[in-house]
């Protein structure tokens, strides 16, 4: 599953690249994109995807590379996202909170309790927006731990520790009180409504392989292809650029949350380092002046992507790579498409 994650910006290069690419965009901002099929090749990247948003708008949508040799990937690419499947999974409960069916503080014990700790008082204490801020205690994935047991390393709600096993505690409260698995709320809630018709937790005969960008490690060797068929709420979601900017979008117009859970969503709940913190679902990069980033990483084998909105200048950028080394991406990109905001993005991350 996932790598421990901390979606660190890397300082690397970009801009001296060259690649094959199927745009379907207007007013691109690359101009040269004979430059990126080169550097995607030097540094074992076979497909990279990039969305800019302007004005809240997903101006640019371009995949560079190849999904198969000497077949140039196209703008539709599918690829795993890793850890961008939290945010999904957190705008279920908060679009279910603002419909007033769920309880952002309510302890979630009432619904489900993971039979590891069971019998340990402060599993009564988790609530949905310590799940989402990642104040659980857990850790991130049970079988990192000796015994392979889901514990506590701290007390619920005191600090930050990044947890999958997190989201997946949410998932099966949610599910148990609606008797409905996350893809069905998912697709109720967030695919049908926005047009995410290549977005899924799950791999089904509905997945169209001959888009998947399989991953690759820093050799240029590809990784098996793990075809899930069960929903995982942290991870291993399926998606194109189109979809997740779409998905991106909506949350910088806020549809379909009420005020307040949106206020909740972008409030920095816990710090993470200086200027830096989580909200619900999303970490937030304070920028100075009112301004902020809402941002999440995903980082997995033969996967890395991350994507920025900026809810008060409505700019926002997404990056999918299908290669272990693909955060090389990151800084350059982050800088010329978000320009000073992007640039103190970085200064945070690299301090």
């Amino acid at each position: 599953m996932t790598k421990t994650i901390h979606f660190l910006i890397f300082i690397f290069f970009l801009f001296s690249i060259k690649s094959n690419a199927q745009t379907k965009t207007t007013d691109p901002v690359f101009n040269d994109d004979s430059t990126i099929e080169n550097w995607l090749k030097e540094n074992h990247i076979r497909t990279l995807g990039l969305g800019i948003i302007e004005n809240g708008k997903l101006k640019q949508i371009q995949v560079f590379g190849e999904i198969k040799d000497g077949i140039s990937a196209p703008y539709n690419t599918i690829f795993n996202v890793a850890s961008l499947t939290k945010p999904i999974t957190a705008m279920v409960a908060l679009k279910l909170i603002s419909a007033g069916k769920w309880n952002l503080d309510e302890p979630v014990y009432k619904y489900w309790t993971d039979p590891d700790i069971a019998t340990d008082p402060r599993s009564k204490k988790l609530t949905t927006r310590i799940i989402l801020s990642h104040q659980t205690g857990f850790p991130n994935w049970r079988w990192m731990k000796e015994n392979k047991k889901l514990t506590f390393d701290f007390e619920p709600g005191t600090k930050y520790q990044y947890s999958g096993e997190g989201m997946e505690y949410l998932r099966k409260a949610i599910e148990s009180k609606f008797k409905k698995n996350i893809e069905e709320l998912a697709k109720e809630l967030l695919f049908q409504p926005l047009g995410m018709n290549d977005t899924n937790y799950i791999w089904d005969d509905k997945t169209d392989e001959s888009r998947f960008a399989i991953g690759y490690d820093k050799t240029g060797k590809p990784y098996e292809t793990v075809k899930n068929k069960k929903a995982n709420a942290a991870d291993d979601l399926h998606t194109t650029i189109e979809d997740y900017g779409n998905f991106l979008i909506s949350i910088l117009k806020g549809e379909n949350l009420n005020k307040d859970i949106y206020s909740e969503m972008t409030k920095k709940q816990v710090k993470t380092k200086e200027n830096k913190y989580f909200g619900l679902g999303f970490e937030i990069y304070d920028l100075g002046n009112d301004e902020f980033a809402l941002s999440h990483g995903g980082s997995d084998l033969g996967s890395q992507c991350i994507a920025f909105i900026l809810p008060k200048s409505k700019q926002g950028i997404i990056i999918f790579t299908n290669a272990d080394e693909g955060y090389k991406t990151y800084e350059k990109l982050v800088v010329h498409y978000l320009g000073e905001r992007g640039q103190k993005i970085v200064d945070i991350e690299t301090k």
